[in-house]
């Protein structure tokens, strides 16, 4: 396939990145507060007195934003800074390098999100619903 053929198409794959992420990033919502999946932090509960369960707050609702395209870019913008804000408070004091300190994906979700709050929600999207035409050479 030639890159112009492929570029018609990246529209779409922005869309499908997004609806995954935000289903990935709700998981971690519904994993904190209703034990789903089931894993070692399954079922924190709704106290919401530390800052982890306020971040598991703030995933359910930008994961199913996220996810479903509805107020994309400042639900991606919060997901994003929470990200950053639990790298730093999480992760960065126990090791410098990433991979060593377990925050590797919320560095990736950082910026993940942060592309989203630029690039917008894609064509598959109701933030874009009716307004999006599907570019040329796409059927």
């Amino acid at each position: 396939m030639n890159s112009a053929r492929l570029a018609a198409y990246a529209p779409y794959m922005l869309s499908i990145t997004r609806i995954m992420a935000g289903l990935l990033f709700l998981a971690h919502g519904t994993q904190k507060f209703l034990a789903f999946p089931g894993g070692e932090r399954a079922g924190a509960g709704w106290d919401f007195s530390s800052a982890g369960h306020f971040a598991g707050a703030i995933e359910l609702v930008t994961g199913v934003l996220i996810a479903i395209g509805l107020f994309t870019r400042p639900a991606a913008f919060l997901a994003s800074g929470t990200m950053a804000f639990a790298y730093f408070l999480a992760h960065a004091p126990r090791d410098f390098f990433p991979i060593n300190n377990g925050g590797d994906a919320a560095i990736l979700y950082c910026f993940l999100f942060l592309y989203f709050v630029f690039a917008g929600p894609g064509p598959l999207s109701l933030d874009e619903r009716g307004r999006s035409v599907p570019p040329s050479g796409v059927r």
